[in-house]
């Protein structure tokens, strides 16, 4: 509310109390706004703290821990923006050059406030043209006016979405010769039972499985739209759509654990389980199952084969599921140390292994990071300074030929690595100890190493392998963020219908397609598509449906 009012008093006392209340409310608010930027600072300092050692032992945590704090920065940062504290874009800015880094500050001392850089649209997006016309003549003499040029400025806008009511009405018509009655035959639904169109499913499930929007909410959003929607009819058209969707992944999870190099990482989720019965009642009636991924990500080094991810949900993490999953898998698998892989690396009766082990890089440097960050070892960040030596190597090949990756590794990779061999067996003449000091901690990470030293150099013998396992820990991730939404899956049905979604959601991502438009004419086709014919729907091999007919 404006201290000033419309019509100022006369009075030179009555003024004087203005300008003392504006000087009161201009001070209170400069205080504010110095305590938000502290703040701001303070949280963006511990989140940088926190994403560097956010891969310890209770990652799970600290990232729980970084996603609250970022959220409380976010609601800081809309409040200094609301106050008038934060920069709007300049449209005659470069997009992200104008930008002032985080840290810089003003004469005074005080954070400098951060211009924000212009929306990024891309180049098909819908543009709606405004002129504005000054007339025919001169607003001041009457002379003809002559156009000398425009000024050009956008704004980016948002269309709300909207449902519509598709009529399909089949003319009946009666022949006059022989009485027969004609009718086109009913155009085929995405879901045999109900009214959801495949634009609709396909929003329904994206949201849920991708934005991490439960149906209850999603329910809140179709209301405001026009059309209230039950729960449960969400929860059939969800479970019935990715039913529907089904022969294709299971066609991408064919495709992917058919290739013959393989990234796999796992991570919990919480089932339902009415049997289980414990003396806490915070955990009665939950259990812990696990989301499997398998990554075939052949982009490092050019390869032919497109990228594309594989769930799976199992009830526990007994080794089994993965031996049961890759029973026919034959090539290189990178994985972390899981003790339930060591039967896929067993040899065979001809004493050859079917499948070969990679390590990963990252796990390993993240055992010397922990140590370093904690205790600032100066040995953790010589190991530290030797592995970052191997991923600026890495950072130089990326995306060359496997001949050539193969080659400089050769060349430059493995001395480093020969090298850091020999210092870890040194080091271990010389630290000697058990997990949970220091010197332990350092130990065990060096020990990690030279016992699965054949895993770790692995990469160096084949330019087509990873360093590290990278490309399933980024797979896993939404399962991660996503558990922090539904909590837990209603079943071990629920868990694996979160695995085949996830399939082909993250595939199509994967691809570098818009999972939403994907899945939209995938639903619309796949009950009148020949079976024979069903590799055209994969995700790398799809071609829209008004494409074609275009092209037609």
């Amino acid at each position: 509310m404006s201290l000033v009012p419309d019509i100022l008093p006369d009075d030179p006392a009555a003024l004087k109390a203005i300008i003392a209340a504006q000087r009161e409310e201009v001070a209170r608010l400069t205080a504010s706004a110095r305590a938000y930027e502290a703040l701001v600072q303070a949280l963006k300092i511990r989140i940088a703290r926190l994403k560097r050692q956010k891969f310890g032992v209770s990652s799970e945590k600290i990232e729980r821990e970084i996603e609250q704090l970022q959220l409380a920065l976010e609601d800081l940062e809309v409040a200094m923006a609301a106050a008038g504290t934060l920069a709007m874009p300049d449209d005659n800015a470069p997009d992200d050059s104008a930008l002032v880094p985080d840290g810089d500050q003003l004469s005074d001392g005080r954070p400098a406030p951060r211009r924000r850089g212009k929306p990024r649209v891309v180049a098909d997006t819908p543009r709606e043209r405004i002129v504005l016309d000054p007339g025919e003549h001169c607003p001041d003499c009457g002379g003809a006016l002559r156009l000398v040029g425009e000024d050009v400025s956008e704004i980016l806008d948002y269309i709300a979405a909207k449902l519509k009511v598709v009529e399909t009405a089949r003319l009946k018509k009666s022949c006059r010769c022989c009485e027969k009655i004609v009718q086109p035959a009913a155009p085929t639904r995405p879901l045999r039972r109900g009214m959801m169109g495949a634009n609709l499913l396909a929003h329904i499930i994206v949201s849920k499985f991708d934005d991490q929007l439960p149906l209850y909410r999603q329910a809140e959003i179709f209301a405001r739209l026009g059309a209230e929607i039950p729960r449960s009819t969400l929860i059939d058209g969800c479970g019935a759509g990715v039913a529907t969707l089904r022969p294709v992944i299971n066609l991408i999870k064919t495709e992917v654990l058919g290739a013959d190099r393989l990234h796999v990482d796992d991570t919990p989720i919480k089932v339902l389980d009415p049997s289980r019965r414990t003396a806490d009642p915070m955990v009665r009636g939950v259990k812990e199952g696990r989301i499997w991924v398998y990554v075939r990500d052949d982009r490092p080094w050019g390869g032919g084969d497109p990228p594309g991810a594989a769930y799976f949900f199992s009830p526990d993490r007994k080794g089994e599921h993965p031996q049961r999953h890759l029973g026919s898998f034959n090539g290189i698998l990178q994985a972390d140390a899981y003790g339930g892989f060591k039967k896929l690396y067993a040899p065979g009766e001809d004493g050859a292994s079917r499948i070969r082990e990679a390590a990963c890089w990252a796990h390993l440097r993240r055992d010397f990071h922990d140590v370093w960050k904690m205790t600032g070892s100066s040995i953790a960040k010589e190991a530290l300074d030797r592995i970052g030596a191997l991923y600026d190597i890495e950072r130089d090949i990326a995306g060359r030929a496997a001949e050539v990756r193969h080659q400089v590794r050769r060349d430059h990779s493995r001395p480093r690595a020969e090298h850091f061999r020999t210092w870890c067996e040194a080091q271990l003449a010389q630290i000697p100890g058990k997990g949970g000091s220091i010197k332990g901690d350092l130990a065990m990470a060096m020990r990690y190493a030279l016992k699965r030293w054949s895993a770790f150099t692995l990469f160096l013998e084949d330019g087509r392998v990873a360093i590290d396992n990278n490309a399933a820990e980024r797979a896993i991730r939404p399962i991660a963020i996503g558990r922090k939404n539904f909590l837990f899956a209603g079943s071990d049905a629920g868990g694996e219908t979160i695995a085949d979604a996830m399939t082909i959601i993250e595939t199509a991502k994967l691809a570098g397609l818009n999972p939403e438009a994907y899945l939209a004419d995938v639903l619309a086709r796949i009950n009148d598509h020949i079976v024979t014919r069903l590799s055209e729907l994969l995700p790398w091999n799809w071609t829209p449906l008004t494409a074609q007919r275009q092209a037609a």
